[in-house]
């Protein structure tokens, strides 16, 4: 089976054609990061803005790089949420039209199914069931996915995603976007242990997340430690408090303080990952989503799976971050068990 895969659920803009849930035959990505980088994070308006410019091309490069005509496709499936609702519509309005005009059947795929698929077009032994990590700029999620069609959700963040937190700790160090990225640099060779930063729900047994509290520890660390206030009079302002490159001082300061951070949220995710593994009786973990490109959280990933004796499979760094292959392997499988939509459906910004 061919399938188009459509992606725009935040700044990518995506689309690919896979063959048979596994075979990639193009994968075509356009980034928004040099248009959000300026205000330190996606602004919804001009994402929406930036996919309807690109949509069409992205398709038809998609469809180009795969050698084939758009009516040699067996069916489409598009990112339907969670995500930005404008920039969701983008991409549902361009499948629906596809597939009216070609009569071709289509379905909306869950984003978060989408990047535990992802897994499928790099390895071959990935066997039912296993226990997957959704760790993004938006989503921290644990599924125990026990078969292709057979997904629960067990464990979620409480309050921020583990990508907003980068995002955001990035943000007020005057590092820039996209977090991750920037901190991970900053943090590389640096000692962790100098500085020490709560890990949230560690001894409860619970499957959630809480990185909200982590992300404050940093902001009153750096505000006492550079004299520094945020300003109160915008709720939930996070602004950047300082210039890391202003003196050799405040440069070490800030790689003291990412890589500790970078620390403590590697740690919970290693932490509830395994412990979600070893509940389920799983002997894989898969890691996916764009926070799995993190070198130093592969690397506690791989130590631990040792030590547990459960391997943690990683997508490439490609496929951790948003891409329309996963979702064109997701919906194979659901176009496969006879689960195409109608023509009707709507964008989900949440799921």
């Amino acid at each position: 089976m061919l399938v188009l895969g459509i992606e725009s659920s935040c700044d990518e803009t995506a689309a690919a054609v896979v063959e048979d849930g596994r075979r990639v035959l193009s994968d075509v990505v356009v980034s928004q990061i040099d248009v959000h980088r300026e205000f330190g994070g996606v602004v919804p308006e001009l994402a929406s803005r930036k996919h309807v410019e690109v949509i069409s091309v992205v398709v038809q490069k998609a469809l180009s790089l795969a050698g084939i005509e758009a009516s040699r496709i067996d069916g489409i499936g598009v990112t339907r949420g969670p995500g930005l609702i404008g920039s969701l519509l983008v991409g549902i309005a361009a499948a629906k039209g596809m597939a009216f005009a070609l009569d071709k059947p289509i379905c909306g795929v869950h984003h978060l199914h989408g990047h535990l698929f992802a897994a499928f077009l790099e390895r071959e032994d990935i066997a039912f069931p296993f226990v997957g990590l959704v760790v993004s700029g938006g989503h921290t999620s644990l599924f125990h996915v026990r078969g292709p069609l057979d997904i629960e959700l067990v464990g979620k963040t409480r309050d921020d995603a583990a990508g907003e937190a980068f995002d955001k700790v990035a943000k007020l160090l005057g590092l820039g976007y996209p977090g991750g990225i920037v901190i991970e640099e900053r943090a590389a060779g640096v000692d962790p242990g100098k500085l020490s930063f709560p890990r949230a729900l560690m001894n409860e047994g619970v499957l959630d997340f809480s990185f909200s509290g982590l992300k404050t520890a940093v902001l009153r660390h750096v505000e006492e430690r550079f004299g520094v206030e945020r300003d109160k009079s915008v709720p939930g302002s996070f602004h950047p408090l300082i210039r890391w490159d202003q003196s050799p001082d405040a440069g070490a300061a800030v790689a003291e303080i990412s890589a500790a951070f970078q620390d403590a949220v590697t740690d919970v995710l290693t932490a509830k990952g395994y412990l979600a593994a070893e509940r389920y009786a799983v002997d894989k973990l898969i890691v996916c989503g764009g926070v799995a490109a993190n070198s130093l959280l592969r690397r506690k990933m791989l130590h631990e799976g040792e030590r547990r004796g459960i391997e943690p499979v990683f997508p490439s760094k490609r496929l951790c971050t948003d891409n329309a292959a996963m979702i064109a392997a997701r919906a194979e499988v659901l176009l496969a068990a006879g689960l195409a939509d109608n023509l009707d459906f709507d964008a989900r910004s949440r799921w």
